[in-house]
């Protein structure tokens, strides 16, 4: 039996298991735990299955026929979606790239880049082609495609306002499938393998959803046997095995909602009116710019103009900096220009929104927001010579180890 037959028994089990469930009125209470307990290890074995899924081959040297390409820019954006919502003529339209786009579907094969110039920054936008119901499982190129979504920065979900709701809660359960969690933080839970000790089970708050005995038994599907658990939050079965596998991608996601200009207003607003989503046309050009400022938003892009000392600030090349990609402090910033200069700061001077007044001084810990301008101070060299106790250091050796021995005495 092939892994996809063995999740399509375990579905089929777990289906059965939460019918019987459902009429607890007429189960013993006993029962009912018995029933949690067993869902909860049909989830870890169903998981467990989906990441060999996701494993290549063995004996396979690792490379696909994937379309991977390069990472370029300041972040990078992933449109997914089913064959002709509008992708490519959505990139075709924010990028200049030239996508092909037409009437028919699956018009787009591979992964088409291009570059976004916005704010005075690149953001790279890679069209997809489209996914259908049962990508996760492999069908229509899905896994390649799910997988160039994973190194990105920000999802772009691009749905048809004419189509049913249905569309997003497909795409939302493919991409779940395979370890992709949307507009989702990780759950607060405390994991570490140990060798000995057995399995410690301990939480700062009332659990309703997991005890300690689902723990055991999740733990034991894994084969671990000791372990240290510690719940910070209310979390379910599902954060459990999430944290057990330690794959999961957590993403933020914007559902792009295109041709709104076949639809009524009264939909129109009920759409934009959902969370994390934009009405778009790209028929009539309407709304790209509302799109274009909610994905620098999202992507938590920071620019940052440097003023070198004794004249005016640079605004033609700032520095652009990523909570998601190495972050916003200070010595992010140094870091971003070179590696070395952390050493020789002695402080930095802020102008902008992060700063309490003007110019403030800073040091690397301190969190610069977007158009803030920054001049770097270095330490001083120390200068040699000086006289007597006015000496600046000692030309000594500083550990015994590299004083010069002595000649040996003439006898």
């Amino acid at each position: 039996m092939g892994i996809l037959e063995k999740i399509k028994e375990i579905e089929a089990e777990m289906a059965r298991t939460q019918k019987n469930k459902a009429t607890g009125k007429l189960i013993f209470l006993t029962l009912l735990l018995n029933c949690k307990y067993h869902l909860g290890q049909l989830k870890a074995k169903i998981a467990k299955l989906r990441t060999q899924l996701l494993e290549p081959p063995k004996g396979s040297s690792g490379a696909g026929d994937g379309f991977e390409v390069t990472k370029f820019g300041h972040g990078r954006v992933a449109l997914i979606g089913f064959p002709s919502v509008g992708k490519s003529t959505l990139l075709t339209m924010l990028t200049g790239t030239h996508s092909e786009s037409a009437s028919y579907e699956f018009t787009t094969l591979t992964c088409i880049p291009g570059i976004i110039h916005y704010n005075d920054a690149k953001i790279q936008m890679l069209d997809l082609p489209g996914i259908i119901e049962g990508a996760s499982e492999g069908k229509g190129r899905g896994r390649q495609v799910i997988a160039v979504a994973k190194s990105s920065d920000l999802v772009l979900m691009v749905l048809d306002a004419s189509k049913s709701e249905g569309h997003r809660q497909i795409l939302t359960r493919e991409l779940e499938a395979v370890g992709l969690r949307l507009n989702k933080r990780p759950p607060q839970i405390y994991f570490k393998k140990k060798k000995t000790g057995g399995i410690s089970f301990n939480s700062t708050c009332t659990l309703t959803h997991v005890d300690e005995k689902l723990c055991y038994q999740i733990l034991h599907e894994y084969k671990i046997h000791n372990a240290e658990v510690l719940f910070r939050e209310d979390a379910t079965v599902d954060d459990l095995i999430d944290v057990i596998e330690g794959n999961r991608k957590y993403m933020k996601c914007v559902y792009v909602y295109n041709k709104i200009d076949v639809i009524g207003i009264d939909d129109v607003d009920n759409l934009a009116r959902q969370p994390n989503s934009v009405v778009i046309s790209c028929n009539l050009k309407l709304n790209l710019d509302r799109l274009l400022a909610r994905m620098w938003e999202e992507m938590g892009l920071v620019r940052v103009y440097t003023k070198p000392q004794g004249q005016q600030p640079d605004f033609s090349e700032p520095v652009v900096l990523s909570t998601d990609r190495g972050g916003c402090t200070v010595e992010d910033f140094c870091n971003h220009i070179h590696r070395s200069l952390v050493k020789e700061l002695k402080y930095v001077l802020v102008w902008g929104t992060s700063a309490r007044h003007y110019p403030q001084h800073c040091g690397l810990q301190h969190h610069l927001q977007d158009e803030d301008v920054v001049q770097i101070v270095k330490k001083k060299e120390k200068e040699e010579g000086g006289r007597g106790r006015f000496k600046s250091h000692s030309n000594a050796p500083a550990r015994i180890s590299d004083r010069e021995k002595k000649a040996p005495l003439k006898t």
